[in-house]
């Protein structure tokens, strides 16, 4: 094997790896975005918890899981007649507030954030 071949297996392999290397790099991007929004999710509802929202949760029926993005995620269950947003614990009546103030759709980490500016 010639010294020019080699080197175009090591520049083929270096090229592929770089490649390896971009998709690898975005995916534990996204892999931390994802965990950064599940850490505000966890705080919202240890909030929402403490505040009495388990009350209501016993009231409505479990909401129809689908699909977005490849990814399971829960529907917010429609409302039942006689439940409406003031019957809601003060912590989900914040977040329905959020939600509808935001300028386009509302990420969790978003509305986490605000619940936590609010609360400090």
């Amino acid at each position: 094997m010639t010294d020019s071949v080699m080197l175009e297996r090591i520049a083929a392999r270096r090229a592929g790896l770089e490649l390896l290397e971009e998709e690898l790099v975005k995916q534990l991007a996204d892999v931390r975005v994802e965990r950064d929004e599940l850490v505000v999710a966890e705080r919202v509802v240890q909030r929402i918890s403490e505040q009495g929202f388990g009350e209501y949760l016993s009231l409505a029926p479990a909401p129809p899981e689908v699909q977005v993005g490849g990814r399971p995620v829960l529907l917010i269950p429609a409302r039942t007649a006689g439940l409406g947003p003031d019957s809601l614990p003060a912590g989900y009546q914040r977040i329905l507030t959020i939600v509808r103030d935001a300028a386009g759709p509302a990420t969790v980490r978003a509305v986490g954030e605000e619940l936590f500016t609010i609360a400090f």
